[in-house]
């Protein structure tokens, strides 16, 4: 069936809008720390994103996890939990009156969050190639799946 396929899509959707606010995040606190905008508007903007992408995050792991792509969930699951315990502190919006004293801590944070939605982009990539080709050549006798192949070296 078409399910896999599917599955990477939205996966692939998913990932693509999570690294897209990622990046325009940074994008926003360079600005702010080259002086070309304003903290009030650089404050707004990333906090109008901010929720979305925590539900966003956590939509996307709890799929992972209900559809056993464990290897995938395990990668994405660091961020997720960081989210939470941002969330449960309420320290998840940026301040605008302390926004240049924790500026290099949120970029900080983004820049190695960028970096693990990378590695998660790319294995989503490979599902979604994978599953595509097994849905129109077919499985062949031989053809291992990821997850079976992974864990025997």
């Amino acid at each position: 069936m078409a399910w896999p396929l599917i599955l990477a899509i939205t996966f692939l959707v998913i990932n693509i809008a999570l690294f897209a606010s990622t990046f325009y995040q940074i994008l926003l606190l360079s600005d702010l720390e080259a002086d070309y905008i304003n903290m009030y508007e650089a404050a707004s903007r990333i906090n109008g994103l901010i929720l979305p992408d925590f539900i966003l995050q956590g939509v996307l792991s709890v799929l992972l996890l209900m559809t056993g792509h464990w290897f995938m969930f395990l990668v994405s699951v660091p961020v997720t939990c960081y989210h939470v315990m941002l969330y449960i502190k309420q320290r998840h919006l940026i301040d605008v009156t302390e926004v240049f004293r924790v500026l290099a801590a949120e970029k900080k944070y983004r820049m190695v969050k960028l970096g693990l939605l990378s590695v998660l982009f790319l294995m989503v990539i490979f599902r979604f190639i994978r599953a595509g080709h097994l849905l129109f050549r077919g499985p062949q006798f031989g053809d291992l799946d990821i997850r079976s192949s992974f864990l025997e070296f």
